[in-house]
């Protein structure tokens, strides 16, 4: 495959016409350009900037359904409606904020910042109000419903231009992977942040509980005990609020460090272009490019199979393996071993390629999957499982955020004349995920109702613990499959990123040299 693609491509040089390369002697003469080169402190500065989303999206993933059920004590039907259509509109604002953001103009700040800055101080309140409990009963479920969709709205208005200022922090291919991997990394402990933050302080004010005499577990009533346990739910909703205030004293500072200590820097060769397309013009363009589609078909279904396996591991735990009360210790090993592979994942795919390190690492989950559908239910044998699970989650995160930026370049040298287009890809490509994390909710719960799950039981039927089983280890295993099967029709190796590299290089060397004509500029870009 690699060679056919480079005879197809050829190198960048051989591309060039002779009048160009003849016109170009002058400024050939010239000490070549340095290379692009990102500090450790902009990268980090850049890496913060993904915290925000991970640590608001890790705790209203974790806990708004058990605050909306037993603290705001909202009827389960409205709370199922909230979390439905929150979900939904969450989707549908990606593609929205991206047509926006390709619409705007650039300005001192540059074209993606300004809607980081004007979104922080918004989206805050609205977390912040989403963990309040207003006064009067009736308008709860618009309340939440409100907020929800709002804050989710925002935080997109956030986390959209965020992913596309990946293609703006620097020319070089290496710099953007290797703030890619900075990010990746701030990302995953966010999450760990996020749940260990909301897990510690709501965990302090927990409702009191008593065993029935059928040894279920049910919530303290009484009229002896009203006042006790009134008394605790008001702290339990003030634990709430207080943790909200602290994750988004963290949205702030993130959103400032990020602010401060990134510049958004505009392609040489876009200057010159004219007025950008339309967005349903890019859209179309996007969405017919080869290497993209085939790269969100790849990671839709590996992401649905991760999805699925972190949307039923507490229950897995709690009901089929029977360790109840170590959900959080083993999610808190899964996303630290992620933490720490991570550096390893990056320095892997610059040895040996992103391809070659999509099907290592995300192939690493299948037998530790396997190994748990048929093991016993065994403590120590869970936790080595789950700490070599962050191997794969650390390779699922980092590698389509490093991918994308190459079917981006890739994209602008096959359309040199759009540009504008980079929010549309981002936007997008979240949209699909998102996708895949509402099918993986929908098809949990309908399996779980169909094998009889008894809601609030201590135990569940055999049905039910087979369902759970199979949803953790045998469908992701095949979803996983299917998805490298996509990968291997991904055009973009190493040989040719490395030519796109070049070709890329040449247009931005014609675009800011002085000594070339505008007509050979337009001349190299239709070639190119």
């Amino acid at each position: 495959m690699a060679k056919g693609e480079g005879a197809e491509s050829g190198s960048a040089a051989g591309l060039l016409p002779t009048s160009i390369l003849q016109n170009g002697e002058r400024p050939a003469q010239k000490e070549p350009k340095k290379k692009q080169q990102l500090s450790i402190c902009n990268k980090l500065c850049y890496a913060v900037g993904g915290a925000p989303y991970q640590v608001t999206g890790c705790a209203l993933g974790f806990f708004l359904q058990i605050y909306l059920l037993d603290v705001a004590q909202v009827y389960p039907f409205s709370a199922s409606i909230i979390l439905f259509v929150g979900r939904a509109w969450d989707a549908v604002t990606d593609p929205l904020v991206g047509f926006c953001i390709s619409k705007s103009s650039w300005t001192r700040l540059g074209r993606l910042m300004p809607w980081i800055i004007f979104s922080t101080p918004l989206a805050i309140i609205s977390y912040f109000l989403i963990w309040f409990v207003p006064d009067f009963p009736r308008g709860q479920a618009l309340w939440y419903l409100f907020f929800y969709c709002l804050f989710e709205t925002l935080v997109t208005c956030f986390h959209v231009p965020y992913s596309a200022l990946t293609m703006f922090i620097s020319t070089e291919q290496s710099e953007r992977d290797s703030a890619t991997a900075y990010r990746m990394t701030v990302e995953v402990l966010g999450t760990v942040l996020g749940t260990a933050i909301q897990g510690q302080i709501v965990g302090q004010a927990d409702t009191p509980c008593l065993q029935d005499s059928n040894g279920s577990v049910v919530a303290s009533e009484g009229a002896n005990r009203t006042h006790h346990i009134t008394t605790s739910l008001k702290k339990t909703q003030n634990a709430y609020l207080l943790a909200a205030g602290v994750i988004a004293s963290i949205y702030v500072i993130c959103a400032v460090i990020l602010t401060l200590g990134v510049r958004e820097q505009r392609e040489p060769y876009e200057t010159k272009q004219a007025e950008p397309m339309s967005f349903f013009s890019g859209l179309r363009l996007v969405m017919s490019h080869g290497p993209y589609v085939k790269l969100i078909a790849g990671f839709l279904f590996t992401s649905l199979a991760f999805m699925l396996v972190e949307g039923n591991f507490a229950l897995f735990c709690t009901y089929t393996l029977g360790f109840r009360n170590e959900f959080q210790n083993l999610l808190l090993a899964i996303m630290l071993s992620a933490t720490f592979t991570i550096p390893i994942w990056q320095w892997f795919l610059t040895r040996f390629g992103k391809k070659t390190a999509v099907y290592i690492g995300i192939s690493s989950a299948v037998p530790f999957l396997i190994l748990v559908a048929l093991m016993e239910s065994n403590l120590i044998v869970t936790y080595v499982v789950a700490v070599a699970a962050g191997i794969s989650v650390a390779a699922a995160f980092l590698l389509p955020w490093s991918m994308l930026p190459d079917v981006i370049d890739d994209f602008h040298l096959k359309q040199p004349h759009s540009h504008g287009t980079e929010p549309i890809f981002f936007s997008f490509y979240v949209f699909f995920t998102k996708f895949a994390s509402g099918v993986s909710l929908g098809i949990s719960t309908l399996s779980l109702d169909f094998a009889g799950y008894k809601t609030r039981g201590c135990s569940q039927p055999a049905r039910v613990k087979l369902t759970l089983k199979m949803l953790v280890t045998m469908a992701p295993i095949v979803l996983i499959l299917l998805g490298l099967l996509l990968f291997k029709l991904y055009p973009i190796d190493e040989e040719k990123r490395r030519q796109n590299k070049k070709a890329l290089q040449a247009l931005r060397d014609e675009a800011s040299s002085s000594g070339c004509s505008d007509t050979d500029s337009t001349e190299l870009a239709s070639i190119l």
